[in-house]
């Protein structure tokens, strides 16, 4: 019996301790009263319906321009029962009760749910906050009284006492305990009251922050890119834990995302079209109708908070042709090549997760790229949507190959695809065997990428 009587007040030393052990990964909100800022760190882990209910009637400003409309000093200050609205009380409307989640303490600096006497399940939306350790009260009657938050740092707390020597006033009910500044009797105005004028969510994360940006890393990786290039952003916070590429379903009739999982871009003030999201990268297509001279200013935004403005530089075109780091070999970077007829790459058998099929002389073989400028059909866009048609390059396109002149059959946006160009080159009928050279030309400037194709 001793041994257990020891247990017993050793258990009863640490049950304060063990009720306070809230997980503090939860959202913060701030209360902006008219004495001050208050943030509270919410417990959504461990309150989860009284959390979602709170948040629930914050989302849809139903506390904005409510008050205090009880302090008892020393004990609690309550709200989120009354607004003030020409220049009367108009009660909140009430959602649903919410079933109690007695779980912690309800000691000082806590915020908690209040209720109908003897019915623990009745809370909707007013609450309190703790001006004192009332746990040896509110724990143990009525279910005990669900506490869903803890006032976050000393500022605010000290905010919270403040309000708490506010003046109280006895009137008629339900304001028997009516905290009011100024007040010489008569009417009651705005400025007697303690007014809650919001309560808003407080974004606590980083900022995203833009580090560099180059155009698509398969297709040259240049430190510009023009009007329909996809750019390769990167920096730290750009986005949440889910990483993906976008897919068919993110698609509205055609039409490529402007946002994806939260992330959204804007390249120069206009919406970028988003490809690819994670928390260091995000892959985007650079709007058609952005400047196509100087720099031009690229913003992420993620979660309400957008990164400084990074500076892209833009030209009319920037021309790169799909060779990914997975297709060079030493020091050698191979072009991706198909096979018009069969759909076969043109690779030696050295490149990874590819057959030895070299390309033959006087076959077919398409080429893809980004960044080639303007097109001849005004109704086919370079960016944004699934191409369903055909559109030219404008500026004429020329091909080598093992400095020979290649045919290009078609030089244009790709069908069926997003902002990708597509060349059908036909290859020389006297190209020599083995690694030969690839060289394309936009207008008057050479494609400045140093590419290779296998030749049997």
């Amino acid at each position: 019996m001793h041994f257990r009587g020891l247990a017993l007040r050793g258990l009863l030393f640490l049950l304060p301790a063990m009720l306070w052990c809230q997980t503090v990964t939860g959202p913060t909100v701030r209360f902006k009263t008219s004495m001050g800022d208050i943030d509270v760190t919410l417990f959504p882990n461990d309150t989860p319906l009284t959390v979602a209910n709170f948040l629930r009637y914050v989302n849809k400003g139903a506390f904005n321009n409510s008050f205090v409309h009880r302090l008892v000093p020393g004990f609690i200050w309550q709200g989120g029962g009354y607004v003030f609205k020409n220049n009367d009380a108009e009660e909140i409307p009430q959602d649903p009760p919410v079933r109690n989640e007695f779980r912690f303490s309800n000691v000082r600096g806590t915020i908690a749910m209040a209720k109908l006497g003897n019915n623990p399940n009745s809370a909707t939306n007013q609450w309190f906050f703790n001006l004192a350790d009332n746990s040896a009260n509110l724990n143990f009657q009525n279910g005990g009284f669900t506490v869903f938050g803890r006032v976050a740092n000393a500022a605010s707390l000290a905010v919270m006492d403040r309000i708490a020597t506010t003046p109280v006033f006895q009137l008629d009910s339900p304001f028997e305990s009516l905290p009011l500044a100024n007040y010489r009797g008569g009417n009651i105005s705005e400025s007697n009251l303690v007014i809650i004028r919001a309560i808003e969510q407080v974004n606590t994360n980083p900022a995203p922050a833009v580090t560099g940006i180059v155009s698509a890393s398969g297709f040259g990786a240049f430190p510009s890119a023009a009007p329909g290039s996809f750019i390769e952003i990167y920096g730290t916070n750009l986005g949440g834990s889910v990483s993906r590429t976008w897919a068919a379903a993110d698609f509205n009739n055609g039409a490529a995302p402007t946002t994806l999982e939260g992330v959204s871009v804007t390249i120069n003030g206009r919406p970028a079209f988003i490809n690819y999201v994670s928390p260091t990268l995000v892959n985007v297509q650079v709007p058609a109708d952005v400047p196509v001279e100087g720099n031009v200013p690229v913003v992420v935004s993620y979660q309400n908070q957008s990164s400084p403005a990074f500076n892209l530089a833009m030209k009319a075109s920037v021309p790169g042709l799909l060779a990914p780091a997975t297709f060079k070999v030493g020091d050698k970077q191979y072009i991706v090549a198909v096979n018009a007829a069969n759909g076969s790459f043109a690779s030696n058998g050295t490149i990874p997760n590819t057959q030895n099929t070299p390309a033959g002389a006087g076959e077919t073989y398409l080429f893809f790229g980004v960044g080639f400028g303007a097109v001849d059909n005004a109704n086919t866009p370079i960016a944004g949507r699934t191409v369903t048609g055909t559109a030219n390059i404008v500026a004429p396109v020329r091909v080598k190959v093992g400095d020979r002149d290649a045919t290009v059959g078609y030089a244009g946006l790709a069908p069926n695809l997003v902002g990708l160009y597509q060349f059908n080159v036909t290859l020389p009928a006297d190209v020599p065997s083995g690694d030969q050279a690839v060289e394309m030309t936009l207008g008057n400037d050479r494609v400045a990428q140093n590419l290779f194709i296998s030749i049997r």
